[in-house]
């Protein structure tokens, strides 16, 4: 408990710091870097980042309709749309996440076909709530949904992760774009390469560019806010309300507001659904 109210008092003065009303203590400087596994504050302050993720069918979606309703969201959020990955963040996010450190966000498509569990899943859950840079829980914003298979190989799922992105253009895949992921390694200790398992990464660049780019820049964002997070107390989502979810492309924001907080609410009453457009402006 001692070092966890020495690593909030040395994030307290780092801020201060940043804002020029004091000066930070170098054994504020080292306690940081020692829990960021970054070597030094001119390492967290100066180096450039780039957050890399592989995007492909997912909770039973095709990739195409997901970036369709994540636009939906987009526009709805004023720029800010969740997005689902399967691994946990780097360690130094939250300290770049406090500090405000921009961080560009690139999407690829994956090259490996999708898994038969993410093609056809068991059971799906939408995430309501998440664990921001503070360590706080905090409900998922009104316009954000993020849907998951329910049941990972071994147990049921009590997690997920998700990256916070915000954009003021448009969400649609383009092609011919390269991506050099070679010429990146990963913003670690190790600094190591990108393993074929990493489907979402945290980047540095080397300044090296050598063979075939291997991917392509296909959607790209900004990390936003508490930029990669943990996602908890799932919701079990209807057959019914997954139909809706894949008609979302297109909707207004009034409309995937009613949608999303639908979602998140569990299991639907015995109803009749009409027409989607009917049944949310109800």
């Amino acid at each position: 408990m001692d070092e966890l109210i020495k690593l909030e008092y040395d994030w307290e003065e780092m801020e201060k710091a940043m804002h020029g009303s004091t000066s930070l203590s170098k054994q504020s400087v080292r306690r940081i870097a020692d829990n960021t596994n970054l070597s030094s504050i001119s390492d967290i302050l100066c180096t450039e980042y780039l957050c890399w993720t592989r995007m492909q069918v997912e909770a039973g979606q095709a990739l195409e309709t997901i970036v369709g309703r994540k636009e939906v969201e987009r526009q709805a959020g004023n720029g800010l749309f969740f997005w689902g990955v399967g691994n946990a963040p780097s360690t130094a996010i939250n300290a770049l996440a406090r500090l405000g450190i921009a961080i560009p966000l690139i999407f690829s498509v994956m090259k490996s076909k999708p898994k038969a569990m993410d093609v056809a899943p068991s059971r799906i859950v939408a995430w309501t709530a998440f664990i921001d840079r503070y360590g706080k829980k905090r409900l998922l914003p009104n316009h954000a949904v993020v849907t998951s298979r329910g049941d990972s190989p071994s147990r049921v799922k009590t997690h997920h992760y998700a990256l916070m992105c915000h954009s003021d253009q448009p969400l649609r895949i383009s092609r011919g774009t390269p991506f050099h992921v070679d010429a990146y390694r990963n913003a670690s200790a190790s600094g190591g390469k990108v393993g074929a398992s990493q489907v979402t990464a945290l980047l540095k660049p080397t300044g090296e560019c050598v063979g075939d780019a291997g991917y392509e820049i296909n959607l790209s964002a900004s990390l936003t806010d508490s930029y990669w997070v943990k996602l908890v107390d799932p919701v079990e989502v209807s057959r019914s309300k997954l139909t809706m979810l894949d008609q979302a492309d297109g909707l207004q924001p009034k409309c995937w507001n009613k949608l999303a907080q639908e979602i998140k609410a569990g299991q639907p009453k015995k109803t009749e659904y009409g027409r989607l457009e009917e049944r949310l402006l109800i």
